[in-house]
């Protein structure tokens, strides 16, 4: 059974947020396929036999570098939204590899400096009647997404469910080096979702081929406790383990 909850605890976090009104639209690929767009020292982790990428969409509220004064407010609350898949490091340790990231607020593109794959672009989250409402536009080129998901009743995660939406650290390449990012919060509230409308390019643009089924979709009001731990490279000893 894979655990449900963070793994790890984040003492010194170089970020805090909320991440709130979170969808997660899960599509099955065929291992190989998602292999082709890694980096040398991360291997595609596989559920059943098969990869798996999420196209995550959220609001992030209250972020906040630690140290400021609680007078001192954090950021607006603006939209990003994930292109991620699930990889293992040579030492067996699981986590994330995005293959894109749109986000609306310009201050999140210094995570470019350790990788992370972050566009500009227009973002949107609304809310209408039983339905939210996703939909981006990236400002420098093409690849775009609207989705619209009805939010069901809350469930009791399930072994795929927590694998699918429960990860405590991402990957990222620079300077020929993947660095490693660590992730503390409460465990998702999830609940069973239904896509009404799913219009988006990102797989495409990212290099992947049509799905090999249907998505899988989970809605989650939020988490209220983000920490982000300090990016850092993995050292000589990890990557060779």
């Amino acid at each position: 059974m894979v655990a449900y909850g963070s793994e790890q605890r984040v003492r010194v976090p170089a970020l805090r947020a909320r991440w709130l009104t979170q969808a997660f639209v899960h599509w099955p690929f065929p291992p190989e396929r998602v292999q082709a767009l890694l980096p040398e020292g991360l291997a595609v982790d596989e559920y059943d036999g098969t990869a798996w990428v999420s196209l995550t969409p959220f609001l992030m509220a209250d972020v906040r570098v630690p140290g400021l004064p609680a007078a001192v407010p954090g950021l607006p609350t603006f939209a990003e939204t994930n292109l991620r898949t699930y990889v293992r490091a040579p030492d067996g340790r699981d986590g994330l590899w995005f293959l894109s990231i749109e986000v609306a607020c310009p201050l999140m593109l210094g995570a470019r400096a350790v990788g992370a794959p972050y566009n500009l672009g227009r973002l949107r989250v609304s809310r209408h009647g039983d339905t939210v409402s996703y939909a981006g536009a990236r400002w420098s080129a093409t690849p775009s997404y609207r989705l619209v998901v009805r939010p069901g009743e809350p469930i009791t995660p399930r072994d795929r469910d927590v694998w699918l939406t429960s990860r405590w650290r991402a990957y990222t390449r620079r300077l020929r080096a993947i660095w490693e990012t660590p992730v503390e919060h409460e465990p998702w509230p999830l609940h069973v979702a239904t896509v009404d409308v799913l219009e988006e390019t990102l797989t495409g643009a990212a290099g992947l081929p049509p799905p090999l089924a249907e998505p899988v979709a989970h809605f989650s009001p939020g988490v209220g406790h983000v920490r982000l731990g300090f990016s850092r490279p993995r050292s000589e000893s990890e990557r060779d383990q």
